[in-house]
């Protein structure tokens, strides 16, 4: 009895996740009168808008994966090394972007940043680039700390820095050298939580009138009926792929944690 609910909430689950897809893809392809064809697809990809901000989208995520690994792995690492007793209170801290909207958060980057404030960010297209950034790197802090965090507890934190601090290295050296590539694999599964995170937002970027793929995923849908079911499968297929580069990273870490 047990397996027969078992198998049909998997049936449900698949349905409901499946049916939505497969609608969505067969209308996709239904741009040319009587026939499947990939025309929407082809027009949304040599669509110059497409190319710019997905380029820039792509750009934004890259960087904001780097400003999120410099600045959660020292953090964590601290954390866990000299300062355990914190460590509720930093998990608190990075929860909030889960409880916080998107909306309230880049409101209060707009209020404190704007133009007649004492660190006018919003005044010029680099500041407000850089806005952006944080914004991102804050959304994506809940993950990319769990995932660092993670990493860390697999292995010996102390015993590796007092090695090393008994062979001479410094801080820098430590942390980079010796704790990142032993972190290496869960740093990589906050980074594609991150570049999913990026690629997909909208609010932040729509708000801060920046040119990234999620404002024009919205612009496309109001103005056209094939191109953006075509645009939908691509994102999907963007962050499926994120998480299967996630379940492979993942296997790999199994497999080289497996004592021999």
């Amino acid at each position: 009895m047990k397996k027969i609910w078992a198998w049909g909430a998997l049936l449900f689950g698949l349905l409901y996740f499946a049916l939505p897809l497969i609608g969505m893809t067969n209308f996709s392809l239904k741009m040319r009168r009587g026939e499947y064809s990939f025309d929407a697809y082809a027009k949304v990809l040599a669509d110059t808008r497409f190319q710019e901000t997905f380029t820039y989208s792509v750009t934004m995520a890259l960087v904001t994966i780097v400003f999120g690994i410099l600045l959660v792995v020292p953090t964590a690492y601290w954390v866990r090394l000299r300062m355990p007793t914190l460590r509720p209170f930093i998990e608190f801290i990075t929860l909030l972007p889960l409880v916080i909207p998107a909306i309230v958060i880049v409101f209060g980057y707009i209020r404190l940043y704007n133009t007649s404030s004492w660190l006018p960010l919003t005044g010029s297209i680099m500041g407000t680039n850089i806005l952006l950034m944080f914004g991102y790197a804050t959304l994506s802090l809940p993950y990319m700390y769990r995932a660092v965090d993670t990493g860390l507890q697999s292995i010996d934190v102390r015993t590796l820095t007092e090695a090393a601090q008994s062979l001479g290295a410094s801080w820098g050296r430590i942390l980079f050298r010796i704790i990142l590539p032993n972190v290496l694999i869960s740093v990589l599964s906050g980074a594609f939580l991150t570049f999913a995170i990026v690629i997909g937002e909208f609010t932040m970027a729509a708000l801060l009138n920046r040119p990234a793929f999620g404002p024009y995923m919205q612009l496309l849908g109001a103005n056209r009926a094939y191109e953006p079911a075509a645009l939908a499968v691509i994102a999907f297929g963007i962050t499926w792929g994120c998480l299967g580069l996630i379940q492979l990273v993942s296997r790999f870490q199994k497999t080289t944690q497996r004592p021999a």
